[in-house]
């Protein structure tokens, strides 16, 4: 039997997607009977998701159109300075300013990441196509944003229970960046242990979501294999170079130039 019989694009009307709300409504009326407190978050979020979505669709269709470089670039920029300004406004204490920080270590690694993914892995050519460069580079945003959160805030919470340890060293001549080694590796590994959980998992715990929509587009499942691979391998790098030039800039801002701890 040919696999590809079946891999025909099934279309979800309106109508039929509009169920999907049902599920919601459940979501609520469970977080009322438990008194969770979610109802409303869950609406807020589930409008905000159909409608950026839905924004991100016809944005996607004018892009693909055009085809300009600039163009592209631009949507990716969006796209992580976005994601820099969600980080700063996740973050509950900000005992620094970081924003500028971890805008400028995303924008340094996420783009040179892409780059050799689309140019050099697959061989887009142009390399700035955006049925390539956006899909990859959201997925890499996305992922690594969620990692340099978590190892600003495990930075932030390390440095303050560890203050009388930082200054201890400090008081005996240690530089500031000898005596925040431990609170650096420690955000730093926070931040990798999503990615790296998730590859011990992906194929056999979970199918991800890129070589998801790729069989039910109807590819291969091997070439859909095959990307699946590369993306995980760049959400990897792009998670640990990201998390090192981020905690190592922002690990400056909490030290004066005295080398004392300022949080």
């Amino acid at each position: 039997m040919d696999w590809r019989r079946h891999m025909e694009i099934i279309d979800i009307g309106y109508f039929e997607l509009a169920f999907c709300l049902i599920l919601v409504l459940a979501a609520g009326l469970a977080s009322v009977a438990l008194r969770l407190g979610l109802e409303r978050d869950l609406l807020w979020g589930t409008v905000r998701t159909v409608a950026q979505l839905f924004l991100l669709g016809y944005v996607l269709r004018f892009i693909f159109a055009v085809e300009e470089p600039w163009l592209v670039l631009l949507i990716l920029f969006g796209m992580i300075l976005f994601a820099a300004w969600t980080i700063h406004g996740r973050m509950e204490k900000r005992p620094v300013a970081f924003f500028w920080p971890t805008l400028v270590s995303m924008l340094l690694s996420y783009f040179v990441i892409v780059f050799f993914a689309t140019a050099l892995v697959v061989g887009v050519d142009p390399w700035y196509l955006p049925q390539y460069v956006i899909p990859l580079g959201g997925m890499v945003v996305g992922n690594s944003m969620n990692a340099i959160a978590l190892a600003l805030d495990r930075l932030f919470s390390s440095l303050d229970k560890g203050r009388q340890e930082v200054e201890l060293h400090l008081s005996l001549g240690a530089t500031y960046r000898e005596a925040s080694r431990r609170p650096l590796k420690e955000a730093i590994r926070a931040g990798m242990i999503p990615t790296l959980n998730n590859m011990m998992a992906v194929g056999v715990v979970f199918i991800p979501g890129m070589m998801t929509g790729q069989i039910l587009a109807g590819v291969d499942p091997m070439v859909a294999i095959k990307y699946q691979i590369m993306i995980m391998i760049m959400i990897l790098i792009s998670t640990m170079s990201g998390g090192i030039l981020v905690t190592h800039l922002v690990r400056r801002l909490c030290f004066t130039a005295n080398h004392q701890l300022k949080i």
